[in-house]
């Protein structure tokens, strides 16, 4: 660059030089030009590192990278009941230490998710606990230099959760929810909720024993208690049935005609406690079978009449805007009727 750099100098002066045209062509025939510019330079001897093979990389699976390799070996199936086939997935297995911290928890070893699986451990003793669903069971296990098997039983089933209407009518699965409690009582009479908000027809693991399930159809006061026995190994089918219905209200100012907007709607059992209050033209709410009072207030008015819930029995229910009294009209629909608004 530095020889180039010159000559551009030298040109932009105003020096003038003219190489003949036999010498030129001569020194770039012979290559005597290109040694006139670049002389040549010796190459310094280098000497490079080692490079290693790609197989001589630190291999995680190998003894030397992973200590506990070479510790004994734990092998862990599980098994629903004591005559039951291992359960290949859906288990999430724990190792902890057998003493707690400083914090009073017991500390988490290793971990593992699926069906049957192994751990290798160095000799002591050791807290395993395997969970499957709800179900759980939890075993202290020696390890010594020796290679062992263990297989856990949970003592647990399945249970799987739906419910009907009056007469076996089929209830919008959107609409149901399931809680699962435990079967006593504590000291205050209140029994510890297990799972809230189960889906109806979802299979929900549980160990062996006694549960209260509560079943909730809408958001009212349509709900039903029961007691069922999970059994180990099985999957216990509860259907409970509701003794409820369906309506959807709206005030009128002549039968058949349209819902009056910006209407508050009070539905009050017949001792006067409130079950459900909301604002709208119409108003859906399931109620379990009985009596109410059912209040619609519209700008000043308020309109209100007594009406009976009849299990399986859906039904639209107009109240009439006529001079503050209270009147109604129904109009039975199927059990399978539309889906509640509320």
């Amino acid at each position: 660059m530095g020889i180039f750099d010159t000559q551009k100098a030298g040109f932009s002066s105003g020096a003038s030089w003219i190489l003949p045209a036999a010498l030129a062509a001569t020194l770039l025939s012979t290559g005597a030009w290109a040694q006139a510019l670049a002389p040549e330079m010796a190459t310094p001897d280098v000497e490079l590192p080692s490079i290693p093979s790609i197989n001589q990389y630190a291999n995680p699976k190998a003894p030397a990278n992973n200590p506990l390799a070479t510790e004994a070996e734990l092998v862990l199936s599980a098994k629903l009941a004591e005559n039951g086939e291992n359960i290949g997935r859906g288990l999430v297995w724990r190792v902890f230490a057998p003493d707690a911290d400083t914090d009073g928890k017991l500390p988490l070893l290793a971990t593992a998710k699926g069906g049957t699986t192994s751990f290798n451990l160095a000799p002591g003793s050791y807290l395993v606990h395997v969970a499957f669903g709800r179900a759980g069971a939890t075993k202290r296990i020696t390890m010594t230099r020796a290679k062992r098997n263990e297989t856990m039983i949970l003592d647990a089933g399945g249970v799987k959760l739906n419910a009907v209407l009056s007469g076996g009518a089929r209830i919008p699965q959107d609409q149901l929810r399931f809680s699962i409690y435990e079967d006593h009582e504590d000291a205050s009479g209140e029994r510890a909720l297990i799972i809230p908000d189960v889906k109806p027809e979802s299979v929900v693991r549980l160990n062996a024993g006694t549960y209260q399930i509560v079943s909730n159809y809408g958001t009212a006061n349509a709900v039903i208690r029961a007691d069922i026995r999970v059994e180990a190994g099985k999957i216990t089918e509860a259907n409970v049935e509701h003794r409820a219905a369906q309506l959807t209200m709206k005030l009128v100012r002549e039968a058949g005609g349209e819902a009056l907007a910006d209407t508050a709607w009070s539905v009050l059992t017949t001792s006067g406690d409130i079950v459900r209050e909301s604002v709208g033209a119409f108003a859906s709410i399931v109620l379990a079978e009985g009596e109410y009072v059912i209040i619609a207030k519209n700008k000043d008015k308020i309109y209100q009449r007594d009406f009976k819930v009849v299990a399986g029995r859906n039904q639209d229910v107009e109240l009439l805007a006529t001079n503050g009294a209270s009147a109604a009209s129904t109009a039975n629909q199927p059990a399978s009727g539309d889906d509640p608004l509320d």
